[in-house]
């Protein structure tokens, strides 16, 4: 009997369908990591933003460059401050902040884990409502960041819609809550607080080992000085 004309087997049939099904899926399963692949490991899109940033930044920069190069001239026609055809707008969803990069410190403050550490190490308050001991030394520490002198200084920032969603927060501890805070601590708990900052900056050298190839040095002078009165 001729084998070319005999039928394939239903079985053979079904195995040799089945090995095909799972080839092509395969296939589609490699083309589809190959683009993921080339997609996050390409370059192009995060460049192509840097270098369009990097390019704004220096064309603003030599504009005010050549602005003030062309001011410097003799002047007979009186003062330069003016200030005329000034104006002001409020705009409707836009807002900013003079502190912008009071974002990416919160940011660093969550990449490096020092907010952990500091709850880890300190522990003042009994319940959290609603914060915690690193939010209070934090917002502290924002404040005298973005300018302010004084705990009241707080009080400007916990009012600005813009400062909160910056830091990711409905509302940061008023003037009166830090003060209280501050009170609570005793001379162990200081020293736990400058232990939990210790800590992260040895955290932080063991993920950058350049930050400690270099040695600083540092020299200085002191003298004693008798008073009587």
């Amino acid at each position: 009997m001729d084998t070319l004309g005999t039928p394939p087997s239903p079985r053979i049939s079904a195995e040799t369908g089945a090995k095909n099904r799972e080839n092509t899926r395969n296939a589609r399963s490699k083309r589809f990591m190959v683009v993921l692949e080339k997609t996050s490991q390409s370059p192009k899109g995060t460049f192509r933003v840097k270098t369009k940033i990097r390019r704004q930044i220096a064309r603003r920069k030599q504009k005010v460059e050549d602005r003030l190069a062309s001011a410097v001239v003799p002047n007979f026609g009186g003062p330069v401050l003016q200030g005329k055809g000034i104006r002001y707008e409020l705009a409707e969803r836009m807002q900013g902040i003079g502190c912008g990069g009071i974002g990416a410190m919160q940011a660093l403050v969550r990449k490096v884990g020092l907010a952990a550490e500091i709850d880890k190490r300190v522990a003042l308050l009994k319940r959290h409502v609603p914060y915690h001991e690193s939010d209070h030394v934090l917002n502290i520490a924002y404040n005298i960041l973005c300018g302010g002198r004084v705990l009241e200084d707080i009080e400007l920032h916990r009012n600005d819609a813009a400062f909160l969603a910056a830091l990711g927060t409905e509302s940061i501890p008023d003037p009166t809550t830090a003060g209280d805070f501050c009170r609570r601590f005793d001379s162990a708990d200081i020293w736990q607080l400058m232990e939990a900052v210790n800590e992260t900056r040895i955290k932080v050298w063991k993920r950058h080992p350049s930050l400690t190839k270099e040695t600083g040095r540092s020299s200085s002078k002191s003298r004693c000085v008798i008073s009587i009165g």
